[in-house]
């Protein structure tokens, strides 16, 4: 008995794919994106509106890069056509933070009295906006707008504080 493993991926309208080599590139109203997917015995195709993604045979390894390789392709799908959103939150109850985005980096000033501010890097093309006491997060990139997210959680991470009284930070509250 042999167990069909293949996925298959819808392209939607307005986006387009390629794939050269192990480059598979995705276009769409949003902008490009690019990823390098490789691995032994795993075969991606283009066709006709959608992407089929198998495996030469049916061992555990290339079966779970089959998922893995066809959720990634669909967050890339999903990125060009749609794009992807953080929103988070700021939160002080003992010291006003100053929040502000330089370039590439997101500079938390004032974090619990602190002199000297915190920077958090702004991975790829992710952009982010402040208003009020939210942070807004976007991008066509899911793994760079959440790697970004989870950096500026970080660089308020509290240490040798009680955290149950001091929960000063900037929290993730919603991902879409």
């Amino acid at each position: 008995m042999v167990k069909e493993i293949a996925r298959k991926i819808k392209i939607p309208e307005g986006v387009s794919v390629s794939l050269t080599q192990n480059l598979f590139t995705a276009r769409g109203p949003k902008g490009t994106v690019e990823r390098k997917l490789w691995y032994p015995g795993i075969k991606i195709e283009a066709r006709e509106g959608e992407i089929l993604v198998d495996a030469e045979s049916s061992r555990k390894e290339q079966k779970a890069m089959v998922g893995t390789f066809s959720s990634h392709i669909r967050n890339l799908v999903t990125g060009v056509s749609d794009g992807f959103e953080c929103k988070m939150t700021i939160v002080y109850a003992h010291f006003p933070m100053q929040v502000k985005v330089e370039g590439k980096t997101f500079i938390i000033g004032n974090f619990l009295g602190e002199k000297k501010p915190r920077v958090a890097k702004i991975l790829g093309e992710t952009k982010v906006k402040v208003t009020g006491n939210e942070v807004f997060i976007s991008g066509i990139n899911k793994e760079d707008v959440g790697q970004t997210a989870a950096n500026i959680e970080q660089k308020t991470k509290i240490k040798r504080f009680d955290p149950r009284t001091f929960q000063d930070g900037i929290y993730i509250v919603q991902k879409a």
